[in-house]
């Protein structure tokens, strides 16, 4: 099944000059969704995972459907104080800023094979602090599975795990 049909882009969104890739049409299409878990099970399983995690918000959609498939627990790499309980921070640079990520102190027992998850790979700053959180808290991460990666943004090179992704764009 041809994944990009099922993506919809939107021009100068959230802002302009932006075109936001949006995957809200590939998932309410049941015959997308249900290849893209598919094709994400296939590319996942070989890391042999214990766990998936999924980067707020989006990386919830695909980390929680695949790791019930893989038969695998879920964590969520969320934004600060959107975690109950105790929670491990990351703070990381952005291009105007910094953002903190968190999970929970006890959502990984060292030496865990966790799997990241998100919809998409762009810059890839968020995905390169979730796997240095991760990596604080004791997981061992062998790679990163998304959706979509904007090839030209050169998100993999800020990562030093292998990267899947179903459909990418290079320019």
């Amino acid at each position: 099944m041809d994944l990009r049909s099922h993506i919809r882009t939107i021009p100068d969104f959230p802002k302009a000059g932006i075109l936001f890739y949006d995957i809200s049409t590939l998932l309410a299409h049941p015959a997308a969704w249900r290849a893209s878990m598919e094709q994400l099970a296939d590319r996942v399983r070989p890391y042999r995972p214990d766990v998936l995690a999924g980067i707020e918000s989006r990386g919830f959609l695909t980390a929680a459907p695949l790791a019930f498939m893989l038969g695998c627990g879920f964590i969520m790499v969320r934004k600060k104080g959107k975690l109950p309980g105790r929670t491990v921070p990351l703070t990381y640079d952005l291009e105007y800023g910094t953002d903190t990520v968190e999970v929970q102190e006890d959502a990984v027992e060292p030496g865990q094979r966790v799997v990241l998850l998100d919809d998409l790979l762009a810059t890839g700053g968020t995905a390169a602090a979730a796997v240095r959180l991760l990596r604080k808290v004791g997981a061992e991460v062998p790679a990163l599975a998304v959706i979509i990666e904007l090839g030209f943004l050169a998100g993999r090179d800020r990562l030093d795990i292998p990267t899947e992704a179903l459909v990418r764009y290079d320019s």
